[in-house]
This record gives C-alpha cells, structure tokens and sequence, in this order.
C-alpha cells in the first residue's frame, strides 16, 4: 500500500513576471498536462489546495492509449510495471457466462488493452516524474486559489498559500481542478447535464494472493442480476496490492452513510468471495454519478481539462482515460502557441476537438447508464429479452451494455485534418490515433513505431508499391521529421529508417496503397497521401497546426 505522505510546499513570489502556465490541481490530468508541457521547455506552475495523494484507489482502469501517453511523457512503463494488466472481459446473467470479449485480440503490440492501478499510485509516480524537471515545474501543495481575473495579458490569480496571500500572473491557466470545480464556479459557467439517481457501492477488499489469483483472473468480470446481488449488477476488477474491487449497484433509495458501515459492506463482499475467504476491508465509497459538460473548454486564456470539463458515469473507464487524452490534445497546441509557432486560435480547435471526445463518452454512458438501470417497462422488456437472448445469438451481444470501454477518439472531419484523398484504403484515416509495430532501429535495437512519433510533426513514409525515392525526403518540407519504415538504405539527413522485422507496420499502415502519413505531435494522423508532394504535405502541415489562414467555420 502507498504511503500517504505530505508534500513540502515551497513558498510561491508575489507577481513581478508573468509565468507561461499556471495549472490548477495536481491530480493525473493535471500533473500529465505540467510533465508534457515540460517536455517542450514550457515552464509550469502547479497549484494544488492539498498536500497529499489521493485518498482511496479511485481511478483504476487506465487504457493503452493513455499508457501510450504516459510512454511518451516517461512514466508509462512504470504503470504496468505495478499493474495489473487485462485484455478479457467476461459477461453474466446470474450464474450464466453469456460471452467474453477481448479488447486486444492481435499480437505485436507493446501495451495490454488495459492496466489497472490505483490512483494514487499514479499520482505518486507522476508528481516523482515531475521533479525530474526542476527548472520547468514549480510544485506548489497547499496552494488555494481564492481569485482570477482575466486580464489584457493574460490571467491574473489570488493564492492563498501557507505563509499568506500571494498573487500570481500567467499567459495561460490549465484547470485541472475536477468535478467540483472551483474554478468554473469561480467564473460562474453552467455546467448542463443529467444526474443519475442510482447509488453504487464501490468495496476494495484484501485479500491473499494466491486466493485471488485462483479465483479471480486479470479479466473485467461483469454480472447482470447475479446471484450474490439479486436484481441489481456488479462488476469486479483485480488490482495491485492483493486487492479485489467490486462494484455494487444499490438502488436509488439507498441510504449512502448506511451502505457504506463495514456491517453492511462485507456480507455482500463475502457473498461474492466465499464466508471462507479470509478478506478485509481496504476501503469503500458509495456514489451516484452525472453526466455533464461545458459548453466551451476554452474562456479566454482559462482553459478545462478533465473532469473540471466533462463528467461521465465509471462505466468505460473514460473519464479519468478522457482526461489524460484532454492533456494530450492540449498540450502540443499550447507549447506551439507559447513558441510563436501556432497562431492563439489553435487553442481553439482543443475545444473543437476534445468537447467532440466529450459528447462521444457521454453518449456511451448514457446508453450503458440507461441499459444497466432502465427507467421505463419498456426500456426492461428490452433488457431483460437482450439478457436471454445474448448466450445463443450473437446480434443480442451487440445490444448488450455492461459499459462500452474507453478507446481513443477519432477526431476525423474536424478542423485539423486534411480530407482523406483514400476513402477505400486500408489503414488509419485522418483523424485516428496511429497503432503501434515492432520495428528494429538503424543500430540494430528493436523498439516500437510509437516511440518515434508523437512529440513534434513527423512524415511516417512506407515502403512499398508508392515509396517516394529516398532522396527526395531529406528536407522536403524544412523542419518536418521524416521516418521510414521498411528495407532501405541508410538515413539520410532529417530522415530516420526503421525495419519492420515482421510486417506488422506494413499491414497495419496499408504499406503499398499509402505512400505516407502526416502525424501529429499527439501520434494522430492529420493527413495521408498516396505520393509524396512537397506542397500538398506542406498546406497539411500548416493546416494541421493552424497556420493555414482558415477559420474553425470555414474548415469544416
């Protein structure tokens, strides 16, 4: 278990300079926003009103596209390593398997579909990269905000701090500073949505390893009117430590300081693991939940990540994976901005595109939401006729919802991206998050593709039936990293060659039918192209980082 340990707060200097950012909470969105702009030489102040990591394990479920992120950022390996890791979930009705679903059914890739680990082991071992930084992230714990004003500049902050009030300038603020947001309170912006009624008992229980491994393998279990909970659902999930979380549905008359004394929380865990199972009680919540969003992420030079954001039910991990995608989007646009190499409206298409990732998630939860707890006779008939039908036919699988999980949203048809001139090719379109491959380095070391994008623009060239001459990719468009992937002489200046050992690179990236790919810093694709020109790769790079003249109205 972690140790709870307070952090030193450092003394914050009234205003006498402008700081690039300032970002509010230091929670997992908020410390991955600071150690991503960091990695592009933008300095960053944290505020945070505690001093400690989260109480409780909270988040667990971290999906591979964000451990993709944290890889970037330097800390993902560290996840998996304490992880428990899962690609398998399995679905009842009762005692009845009704199906089981792998979320990464293909080899050759480095991560698992997904990790689960406490949060506040993932805020440990990001507030621990974060000091890896300390000319760029100034970590300041119980630090309040009690003011903001926006101002010509920038955004002018009241701090009331250990040793008094202090104040504070910044050309951009991040609020990272969750559900209850005092920052959006502060600027008074609605927050529209709908609250769900129904209470849910979450329960982590010890218990010894070789019980858990025995009887509860690394893989999402999910029942509808099981047995052990008649008439409602559960959900159960191992994490690290030799804890088990279950996940109760309580009903919406349930009494939350009631359900949550231990002479009411361990009979129904006992019910799931066995009266026999020596189990103790690790820590427990009640919650009912909501689903809501801003109308705008972007207010000025505030701008809203995570749940300060977006809200959504913890059936799909998609809100804490949501946030993390929210830093990954953010912050490559900020840090371009900040450099005077992006116009200020491309912040704007962060609220373009993420507030679409929004609606996606809140719709899945709805409907999930809706499935698992329906309101009406008929939303019941539907269910219960999807229940048992779901164990022999395999179209009622697809209605049924136990939580459609977190996966990176496209982000096809918006703004950024150039219109696929290859409608009918295979491979990731415009606006898709690049997948990963084994490829073997120019020394001879074996890595994976997504190691060498993300981070700045690069031209991800393929060799096949439509690969370009070599030579004509050194300093095509200045500036651009090139990387190829596939046999071929070695590197020229500006140009990285990598193998692709087993393929995997070639069928995943349609190698014969694309000659190239323009991938954004946050490893999505922005365009692609059946050959290579200068000037069509150029105008997709400058529309790509918002530099093309047009507006977010007149590009779509």
């Amino acid at each position: 278990m972690p140790i709870h340990r307070r952090f030193p707060s450092q003394p914050l200097a009234d205003a006498g300079g402008r700081v690039p950012v300032v970002v509010i909470g230091a929670g997992p969105v908020g410390l991955t926003c600071a150690i991503d702009l960091a990695t592009r030489g933008v300095p960053v102040v944290v505020l945070d009103d505690d001093d400690t990591v989260a109480t409780g394990s909270r988040a667990i479920c971290w999906a591979k596209r964000t451990l993709e992120i944290w890889d970037r950022l330097g800390v993902g390996q560290r996840m998996v390593d304490k992880g428990v890791t899962w690609n398998v979930g399995r679905v009842f009705h009762r005692d009845q398997e009704l199906y089981r679903f792998d979320l990464l059914p293909e080899s050759d890739h480095r991560r698992p579909a997904f990790v689960n680990v406490q949060q506040y082991y993932v805020e440990q071992y990001l507030i621990e990269r974060a000091a890896d930084f300390p000319d760029l992230i100034a970590l300041h714990w119980r630090h309040a905000v009690t003011g903001l004003a926006q101002t010509p500049e920038g955004v002018r902050l009241d701090v009331a701090t250990p040793d008094g009030a202090r104040s504070l300038d910044a050309a951009w603020v991040i609020a990272a500073d969750g559900a209850r947001s005092p920052t959006r309170t502060r600027m008074g912006l609605p927050f529209p949505g709908q609250h769900f009624e129904e209470r849910f008992l979450i329960a982590d229980v010890t218990m010894a390893d070789v019980t858990m491994k025995a009887e509860f393998p690394s893989e999402r279990l999910f029942w509808f009117e099981p047995t052990f909970h008649a008439g409602q659902s559960a959900l159960l999930h191992r994490q690290p430590d030799d804890v088990v979380r279950i996940d109760f549905q309580l009903g919406p008359e349930a009494d939350p300081e009631l359900e949550r004394q231990p002479d009411r929380v361990m009979p129904r865990v006992r019910a799931v693991v066995g009266e026999d199972t020596p189990v103790s009680l690790a820590w427990c919540s009640v919650y009912a939940f909501r689903c809501a969003r801003l109308a705008r992420f972007v207010h000025g030079r505030v701008v809203f990540a995570g749940d300060s954001a977006h809200v959504v039910s913890p059936f799909g991990a998609r809100g804490g994976n949501g946030g993390i995608q929210d830093a990954d989007n953010l912050c490559w646009k900020l840090a371009l901005v900040l450099h005077g190499e992006a116009p200020e409206s491309l912040i704007a298409t962060y609220d373009e595109e993420r507030g679409h990732a929004a609606d996606e998630n809140i719709l899945h939860s709805r409907r999930t939401t809706n499935f698992m707890t329906p309101k009406t006779r008929a939303e019941r008939q539907l269910r219960d006729a999807v229940l048992d039908l779901a164990a022999e036919a395999p179209f009622a699988r697809a209605l049924l919802n136990a939580g459609r999980l977190s996966r990176p949203c496209s982000l096809a048809g918006l703004s950024l991206q150039t219109p696929d001139s290859l409608p009918h090719a295979e491979g990731p379109r415009p606006g898709d998050a690049c997948p990963d491959a084994p490829v073997v380095d120019g020394s001879g070391r074996a890595g994976w593709l997504l190691d060498r994008l993300g981070g700045s623009f690069a031209l991800l060239v393929l060799a096949g039936a439509n690969a370009p001459d070599r030579a004509r990719l050194s300093g095509l468009v200045p500036g651009l990293r090139c990387i190829v992937v596939g046999e071929g002489p070695p590197a020229l200046p500006g140009v990285e060659v990598l193998r692709d050992p087993h393929g995997v690179a070639g069928r995943r990236y349609a190698a014969g039918s694309c000659a190239a790919y323009l991938i954004r810093p946050d490893a999505h694709v922005a365009a692609r192209f059946a050959t290579i020109d200068a000037e069509e790769v150029a105008g997709a790079l400058a529309r790509a980082s918002g530099r093309s003249g047009l507006t977010i109205e007149e590009a779509a």
